[in-house]
């Protein structure tokens, strides 16, 4: 597949970036994608039909529409969603312009919607479109009217094909059929928007939705916020969803807990930020233009409007989904604390970004337990660990050898001196157990740290056996407090030696 059409000589490097002799250009392949399966793409017609009328992609824009217009067997759309999220001025009008045309003149869908947040945008998009056709002899001919009146905009051609803008509004397209709806500034588009518009889809024999935008801004962005976690689901479980294709330009900055040698999270500061948010430098952005953008705009602006790191709402359904946040809450005690003996237990992320050390004792007859450390990385947890047992003289570690953190039981056994005790998985599904009833019996305290009630926000249960143990729902949420937790509860019964210790702090 060409990447770029270009006189000057450019090399497609591994990271997805172009590099030419005297120029740097965006990734033009995002840092985070899925799509369904495809035999063959209607993609290339879109292309070939925008050049023809003056509009030449971008290669970035052209492999969102070769992936986003990928076909069964049958020929009918592999993706019945596609959803585009980058930067602004990165050109997504672009690939809403190709997509429609294909839609008019080749792909005849009957009616395509076009709706954006504000009215001024969907008539601006008209404007665009309009000024392609008509500069355009042999598609131009085949209209029959471009409808200027305020709130009818639209292109009908004389076969009958339709393309109308509108604004979304809660009753804005009830009454349409659209075989294609583009969903711009989809970052503003909420449930009462998606009740009137996909509904009209429901009598079409292959529809199509597009969505495109730039980054969450938090509450308004409900339905970007639903498509982006099951991507990102899709990327944890490894297997495509079944009917989205989903493109994200961003940048995965640092956050506090990382170290200052980090080298899994992206600088903001940096160029290399930049070039993995902004398919479009080197075409219609440049480094120069966004160093300044950088001196001006806030921090949480910069990193929001130019990088891509977006707020996203959260479902409330999607939320608590196995212990309840005010179940959790009334557990807090601030003065709670854990008694000789006690027992720690660590886990990680399966990517293998973060990692937590829990603790679990006793306390007024019941189990406290506490996060004694989560940090990003894992260099860090041996020294950690052997600070914390030659401190506590813990009766257990405990780590489950069929997790991410499994490789570190060998080194950890030797530094520590001690056998690691790794449950089975009946153990585990018992742990889990153990915890869960440990809650609704009100015999469990914690300090209400927030990696712990993060963790318990976004956990969900797998089936293991006839039992159930902890799993996360997508792959941005991090569980290993969760499960050291659970592990480090589990470990105060479980059958070890006993070793001497003192009373233990909760300052750690």
């Amino acid at each position: 597949m060409t990447l770029l059409s270009s006189e000057r000589s450019v090399e497609r490097r591994s990271d997805e970036q172009l590099v030419a002799e005297d120029r740097v250009y965006g990734w033009q392949v995002p840092p985070i994608q899925v799509a369904p399966p495809a035999v063959s793409s209607a993609g290339q017609e879109a292309i070939d039909l925008a050049a023809r009328a003056g509009l030449v992609l971008d290669p970035w824009q052209q492999h969102v529409l070769r992936v986003g217009m990928g076909e069964k067997p049958d020929g009918s759309w592999a993706s019945f969603e596609v959803a585009v999220n980058v930067p602004r001025q990165n050109g997504k009008g672009g690939v809403i312009e190709a997509r429609e045309l294909w839609g008019l003149f080749i792909g005849g869908e009957e009616l395509i919607l076009h709706s954006a947040h504000e009215f001024k945008t969907a008539k601006n998009a008209f404007k665009r479109i309009e000024r392609l056709i008509r500069q355009t002899p042999d598609l131009h001919k085949r209209v029959k009217t471009y409808r200027q009146t305020v709130g009818e905009e639209g292109i009908e051609l004389h076969t009958g094909q339709l393309l109308r803008f509108i604004a979304r509004s809660k009753g804005s397209g009830r009454g349409f059929t659209g075989h294609c709806n583009i969903m711009d500034e989809d970052m503003i588009l909420g449930d009462n928007e998606m009740d009137a518009l996909l509904p009209t889809m429901a009598a079409v024999q292959d529809p199509q939705i597009w969505y495109l935008g730039s980054a969450g801004i938090g509450a308004p962005s409900v339905q970007l916020g639903r498509l982006r976690r099951r991507a990102l689901a899709a990327l944890e479980a490894g297997q495509p969803d079944p009917s989205l294709a989903y493109f994200e330009w961003s940048a995965d900055l640092h956050v506090d807990e990382c170290p200052q040698d980090c080298t899994a999270h992206d600088d903001p500061d940096s160029d290399e930020a930049v070039l993995k948010a902004n398919p479009a430098i080197g075409f219609r952005l440049s480094l120069e233009k966004v160093a300044r953008e950088r001196a001006t705009l806030s921090k949480d602006g910069y990193a929001r409007e130019r990088l891509g790191v977006g707020d996203y709402p959260t479902d409330v359904a999607d939320t608590w989904q196995v212990i309840g946040e005010d179940a959790w809450r009334a557990l807090a005690a601030a003065e709670s604390q854990p008694s000789d003996p006690v027992a720690f237990a660590i886990d990680m992320t399966p990517e293998r970004s973060h990692a937590a050390i829990a603790v679990a004792g006793e306390w007024r007859g019941g189990t406290h337990v506490e996060i004694v450390d989560h940090r990003p990385g894992t260099g860090w947890i041996l020294d950690r660990a052997a600070d914390l047992h030659a401190k506590w003289k813990p009766r257990c570690w405990v780590v489950d050898a069929g997790g991410p953190a499994g490789s570190l039981i060998a080194d950890l056994a030797e530094r520590l001196g001690v056998e690691i005790v790794s449950p089975k998985a009946r153990e585990i599904a018992a742990a889990c157990g153990q915890f869960y009833d440990a809650v609704a019996d009100q015999t469990l305290s914690h300090l209400d740290q927030a990696p712990l009630a993060a963790a318990l926000a976004g956990a969900q249960q797998r089936p293991l056996g006839d039992a159930w143990a902890w799993a996360r729902r997508i792959v941005s949420v991090d569980i290993s407090p969760l499960v050291a937790a659970t592990l480090a509860k589990w470990g105060l019964t479980a059958e070890v030696q006993e070793q001497p210790g003192d009373i233990l702090s909760s300052v750690w």
